[in-house]
């Protein structure tokens, strides 16, 4: 996605294993037979190896997760943290193949657990140390802590040139949608290109991190209202489908913008050739690392007119954990989790190196960082974006049906077609 490595729908962690269905099973009966003391792995000892499966990236290599492990080990002798990284294409497709082969790690890291993961995973509910970590309550599943978490990142922000907008006579960032739309309109005639956007995953992407502030302002129980039928995906995202729909006709978003990779979008708007561009807080070390040559800067996205502003905050749990519950380290494994996500030298490395954020943790923040900061620190409320995570999630795949969806506006579909055809899936799957 966007910064120097690509990185899935939404950033969303929660990608739930297609071929795990098949393998629960599986491990649950191996699980029986394994000599357990309990149902939450064996205690093991104080000494040994912990296995640890994690997002391997350009700059979350290999060599760096040994490095932050390292004074982990020092500082209990005996203890080796063995970095395992993924098999297949990423996390997700490896830890199934890892349970069929009853070979599952100690620790994973990525991925967040939903109903097909959870049982799989330790229960941390009796933790008291996962309570002070970030969006611990918005992950946890049926009122159980799976998963814990570094930090957060922040999905609805609008990048913005703040040079092209005194060019274009633009005030103030807009607070709503309408004055956004008024904006383009203003950039647009002074020769800049409105919105970035791209093709890949950023189309649908870039519409999910717009849509946050206003479904979760007019439908606070937005997912659960959703699973119960009370309200469609479609119909609830129509009106800001309309409006994309007439951006694109108006030219406020480049119509051949299907074409184009994540990393030209990035280039184009730190080029200084466009407006705006929305991308989660991931983009913070993009931009930063790019220097570009106009001022930059960053707000929230807007509410619909009539609605508070700013309004909630989409987020996303950053650098998840979880231990899995056939571990035979699980005391081992559970306190290594617990200093990966509390130690604060350790989640200072971790903020910093993959550009995430956490209350608190400001002081090595570029300017840029620090607005983003800010935003979250202002935000209402941190609502779960996309697919979601905990007991907030629509079904598996939806990232990826909605970016196809939000794409054929491009090539001739209206926006009740989306709308109908996002309904439809939905229907499919209940």
């Amino acid at each position: 996605m966007a910064r120097s490595v690509q990185r899935t729908p939404g950033r969303n962690p929660r990608r739930t294993l297609s071929l795990l269905t098949s393998v629960v099973i599986l491990v649950g009966a191996a699980g029986c037979g394994g000599g357990f003391s309990d149902d939450k792995g064996a205690a093991g000892d104080s000494t040994g190896e912990v296995r640890m499966l994690v997002n391997i990236t350009p700059n979350l290599t290999k060599s760096y997760w040994e490095g932050l492990v390292k004074p982990f080990e020092e500082a209990n002798p005996g203890v080796d943290v063995k970095i395992e990284a993924p098999t297949g294409s990423g996390v997700t497709d490896t830890l199934p193949q890892l349970l069929a082969a009853g070979n599952a790690p100690d620790v994973v890291e990525t991925l967040m657990a939903d109903k097909v993961l959870a049982p799989q995973m330790l229960d941390l509910t009796d933790q008291a140390w996962t309570k002070d970590t970030p969006l611990v309550e918005q992950a946890s599943l049926d009122g159980k802590v799976y998963t814990v978490g570094v930090g957060q990142q922040a999905q609805s922000l609008v990048f913005y040139n703040k040079d092209a907008f005194a060019k274009a006579g633009i005030s103030a960032p807009p607070k709503n949608l309408d004055e956004l739309t008024a904006a383009m309109g203003k950039l647009k005639a002074a020769g800049y290109l409105p919105l970035q956007t791209a093709g890949d995953y950023v189309t649908g992407l870039q519409l999910l991190q717009l849509s946050d502030p206003s479904i979760a302002t007019k439908y606070p129980d937005w997912y659960q209202q959703v699973s119960s039928k009370q309200a469609k995906v479609g119909e609830t995202l129509r009106p800001l489908l309309e409006r994309y729909e007439s951006w694109i006709k108006s030219g406020y978003v480049d119509k051949n913008a299907l074409g184009l990779k994540d990393v030209g979008a990035q280039t184009n708007f730190l080029s200084g050739k466009a407006g705006m561009y929305i991308m989660g807080s991931w983009f913070v070390r993009t931009a930063d690392d790019a220097k570009p040559k106009f001022d930059l800067g960053v707000f929230a996205a807007p509410t619909e007119a009539g609605q508070p502003s700013p309004g909630p905050q989409g987020v996303t749990m950053a650098a998840p954990y979880m231990v899995l519950k056939s571990t035979k380290q699980r005391d081992l494994s559970v306190k290594l989790v617990q200093w990966l996500v509390t130690d604060k030298t350790a989640v200072q490395s971790q903020l910093a190196q993959d550009g995430n954020f956490r209350k608190g943790y400001t002081d090595k923040l570029s300017p840029l960082g620090k607005q983003v900061q800010d935003i979250l620190d202002q935000a209402p409320k941190q609502v779960a974006q996309g697919e979601g995570y905990g007991a907030n999630t629509l079904p598996q795949g939806f990232n990826g049906e909605w970016n196809k969806a939000v794409q054929s506006l491009y090539t001739g579909k209206s926006a009740k077609d989306v709308a109908t055809r996002i309904d439809s899936w939905m229907g499919s799957k209940s």
